[in-house]
């Protein structure tokens, strides 16, 4: 069974968040709203939009805020109460098409073993040195997967089968911050999962506001991608078995 829901880890986007989550109701798909420890004025947005739509969207509030990756696991795991099979990951801050959602979830439900993950096609707004700043991190997942099956882990527009992602939170930590976009990704690979890329068009960002922060960001990254290669020295003959049997 296909039963898609989307996520939405929240943090102080109080004058995005209306305008995306207008955008996704369109398509006629549940919401989960995961308030991440917001201000209190974004807390009030939030509480608004979760009762102007009661039916269609489910708040989830965690306190105090604990970073993108564990407001995307606090959603898994209530999707996974509420019998989702499937989760839509997407930013709240805008820079997503809310318009590409359909292409997703068709791609997800025809390939429903999958993780289909976005591939960014930036325009002008987009920042040259942060583009050029996610090439490291790009090489070192095509080093940990020893593959280039994954063109941006990076990226926050997504979506996961349920279960998996399930299974391998509950053995080992992912990355709670900045770091789960691509920790969950190369994990998710070394279990076998096929990930498929699909195009999609990126914009930075509505309000204005990055979480980003430069110097703890950068070395928790570091130390991530620092795991991830001594993790994958085990794993090297199932990966090249992996590619070989793919070719």
């Amino acid at each position: 069974m296909f039963k898609p829901c989307i996520v939405v880890p929240v943090y102080n986007h109080e004058h995005a968040i209306g305008a995306v989550l207008d955008g996704l109701l369109r398509h006629n798909v549940p919401v989960i709203l995961v308030d991440d420890g917001s201000s209190a004025s974004c807390a009030s947005v939030l509480d608004t939009l979760a009762s102007t739509h009661d039916g269609k969207v489910t708040l989830v509030r965690l306190t105090p805020n604990q970073g993108k990756g564990a407001a995307v696991l606090a959603g898994f795991r209530r999707a996974q109460e509420l019998g989702y099979s499937h989760v839509l990951q997407i930013d709240a801050d805008g820079q997503h098409q809310t318009a590409d959602v359909p292409a997703f979830l068709a791609l997800s439900a025809a390939h429903p073993q999958a993780v289909i993950c976005g591939h960014p096609i930036y325009d002008e707004s987009a920042p040259k040195a942060r583009l050029y700043g996610r090439y490291a991190t790009h090489i070192w997942v095509w080093i940990n997967t020893l593959s280039f099956d994954i063109k941006d882990s990076m990226c926050g527009f997504r979506v996961y089968p349920v279960a998996p992602v399930a299974a391998l939170a509950a053995r080992r930590s992912i990355g709670r911050r900045m770091n789960f976009d691509t920790d969950i990704m190369v994990r998710l690979f070394w279990d076998g999962a096929q990930v498929i890329n699909l195009g999609t068009r990126v914009s930075y960002p509505a309000d204005g506001v990055s979480h980003f922060r430069v110097w703890r960001d950068n070395v928790m990254i570091t130390w991530m991608h620092t795991k991830l290669f001594f993790g994958m020295l085990p794993r090297i003959p199932q990966l090249l078995a992996r590619k070989w049997q793919t070719r």
